[in-house]
């Protein structure tokens, strides 16, 4: 899968100093791409949008 276009954005929860967080893109055709941020370089899980939307509406915040 070529992600070379890919714009990769942090959560808006990510703190200042980087950490432990992961980039999404969603502005691919048909793809949500998920990566470490910390290894840019490495691997990138790809869902489909409606996976990504399943996977979503389990882990938000609930009141």
């Amino acid at each position: 899968m070529d992600l070379s276009n890919a714009r990769w954005r942090k959560s808006a929860r990510s703190g200042a100093s980087g950490g432990n967080c992961v980039e999404v893109t969603s502005n691919l055709p048909g793809v949500v791409a998920v990566r470490d941020s910390k290894n840019v370089a490495g691997p990138a899980l790809a869902f489909t949008p409606a996976a990504w939307a399943a996977f979503l509406s389990q882990v938000v915040d609930r009141p």
